[in-house]
């Protein structure tokens, strides 16, 4: 058997949401663990054809073909692979590969099927039931692995937890994107993520609502891709501003000016935006869900996700009272410091080094 890890990179080739920016740190916090640790394995980075080329010292990368797509993993990837053990971090692999580490995010297309096109959440579901059978499962969060054990009908340790990390935007933001939105003297809070109904961006809207036109802006930075997740079921309001998808530079100089991050999520498997916020000194409400709430712990202002006025409540607390927003601000720099991309990392690679 080949000591040799190879990592599914197709992530590369799609947008950066939440699970590709998962993706893409892992691999970059593994290539500086083997500089730091070593391996008793090979690892190498197989994508696409066509996808950029990787800043890696230690892991080697190799463009395969042909073919894209989910069929890349199931042909491509699993030909290329076989031979040793595989790491696929975004949900998705070959089901005839026996000694693979998958990562399945969240239990969202078991829980909440009606959030995700038909076509979508029963492919997704098929694949992640088939995986279970044969891969070894990851999930990020406590919350995950119970659920997902619940539905693959494992014991919940039998789940590598290999959690998201926060530690990623720590670069100076680019404040003119303030401007250029024209919001230099108008406070506004920032939502991120696609824009789907698990989501929940339409409680913010509501919530804008009942503080009268004009008051407050609320940025909703993401994509809306109608064909995978249905129509995010948006109210119309002025005051809501899409401006799609921004650089990591530009949502940083939201970040370091809106009055807080707003996470109202229906459903999650832990939630990125939030340890982003708080790496950025920018305090967060968030919906009181048990993801969120054991990722944020005490350094988030919670609210009931399907209740507008108390979210409206928090608004107003974030826009006028300054010394609250500073003692949340200060709260989630502490919070954040729990969560380092070099835990996943580390765990993903036992797992997957146990399997070679």
């Amino acid at each position: 058997m080949s000591r040799t890890v190879f990592i599914n990179g197709r992530f590369y080739q799609q947008p950066t949401s939440g699970q590709q920016r998962y993706g893409r740190e892992v691999v970059r916090q593994i290539d500086a663990e083997l500089a730091q640790r070593g391996s008793p394995a090979r690892w190498i980075l197989l994508t696409p054809p066509g996808t950029e080329q990787v800043a890696l010292q230690h892991i080697e990368q190799r463009s395969v073909g042909p073919l894209s797509g989910h069929a890349w993993d199931q042909v491509t990837f699993y030909r290329h692979a076989r031979g040793g053990s595989a790491l696929n971090l975004n949900g998705s692999g070959p089901v005839l590969h026996r000694r693979q580490v998958v990562v399945i995010h969240d239990a969202a297309v078991y829980r909440h099927p009606e959030h995700f096109s038909r076509a979508y959440g029963l492919a997704h579901r098929t694949l992640g039931r088939l995986l279970a059978r044969s891969a070894r499962i990851a999930t990020v969060s406590r919350f995950s692995q119970r659920e997902l054990a619940k539905v693959f009908g494992v014991f919940p340790d039998a789940i590598v937890l290999a959690p998201n990390g926060g530690d990623h935007l720590t670069a100076e933001g680019d404040p003119s994107i303030v401007a250029s939105l024209g919001l230099s003297d108008t406070p506004y809070f920032l939502i991120l993520g696609n824009l789907t109904r698990n989501k929940n961006v339409a409680v913010a809207v509501r919530a804008l609502g009942l503080l009268g036109e004009g008051r407050v802006k609320v940025v909703a930075v993401g994509s809306l891709n109608a064909a995978l997740f249905g129509d995010a079921g948006l109210p119309v309001s002025r005051d809501l501003l899409m401006p799609g998808r921004l650089s990591d530079l530009e949502v940083v100089g939201l970040m370091q000016q809106a009055r807080a991050l707003i996470f109202p999520s229906i459903y999650e498997g832990f939630g990125i935006p939030p340890l982003e916020a708080m790496t950025n000194a920018c305090p967060v409400l968030a919906s009181s869900i048990p993801a969120v709430e054991e990722v944020c712990g005490d350094a988030a202002a919670y609210f009931d996700p399907h209740d507008e006025a108390g979210l409206a409540r928090l608004m107003i607390q974030a826009v006028e009272d300054t010394p609250w927003r500073d003692r949340m601000a200060m709260a989630g720099s502490k919070r954040v410091t729990h969560f380092r991309w070099a835990v996943p990392a580390r765990a993903l690679m036992d797992a997957c080094e146990a399997l070679c």
